[in-house]
């Protein structure tokens, strides 16, 4: 007679489930959002081909940028999080945010460095959460990171639509950028002072 295995404690549970069990409906409007941003780009580089392109660009953008707050609501009122919902989102965030910042370097209305710097952080965060991740470890997006992503979306927004409004000559959306990669920087250290307690050896 085979013996029954002992039957897993509710933490245990809960815990397989977040590794074997990473699709729902956060998770799948998490991939929706990466899977707008190439049509994003289609629309925001073809406006010579497509009437009124601009325009549709930044409304998917905003769409994109509405299901962050959308997955992470599902996320939690479903008592859905999980483990990959928690890695996916942030990457998916930056992506979006990465390929719009590349596209406006190529429209040449930021600086690349700003660019460069902003993706650099992003990334460089994601590469530290999927290092914790191996180790089962998760890093929460801190309250300083949320704030961050608000600036980046709503100088990213205004960036993208031409003629927003004018201060001392240039366009208020260079004004900002400017605080938005700052918020960047300064996020990212606190995140990797964070992780750098999370990660200590026991």
């Amino acid at each position: 007679m085979s013996k029954s295995r002992p039957a897993a404690s509710p933490d245990q549970t809960t815990a397989s489930e977040r590794w074997r069990l990473p699709v729902n409906l956060a998770n799948t409007i998490t991939g929706f959002r990466i899977l707008l941003i190439p049509v994003f780009l289609v629309f925001l580089l073809q406006f010579e081909l497509v009437p009124y392109s601009v325009d549709i660009a930044v409304a998917i953008f905003i769409l994109a940028a509405i299901t962050d707050t959308l997955d992470g609501y599902f996320a939690r009122s479903r008592n859905a999080v999980t483990v990959l919902g928690q890695v996916l989102d942030p990457v998916a965030d930056k992506l979006l945010i990465s390929a719009a910042l590349i596209a406006l370097v190529s429209l040449g209305r930021i600086p690349a460095w700003i660019a460069m710097l902003i993706i650099a952080r992003e990334f460089s965060v994601s590469g530290l959460r999927l290092v914790a991740a191996t180790s089962r470890i998760v890093i929460p997006a801190s309250p300083l990171g949320k704030i961050k992503t608000l600036s980046q979306v709503v100088a990213v927004a205004a960036l993208l639509l031409p003629g927003f409004g004018f201060v001392l000559g240039r366009p208020l959306s260079w004004y900002l950028i400017y605080p938005a990669a700052l918020l960047t920087v300064i996020s990212g250290i606190d995140y990797f002072a964070r992780a750098r307690v999370l990660l200590r050896p026991q």
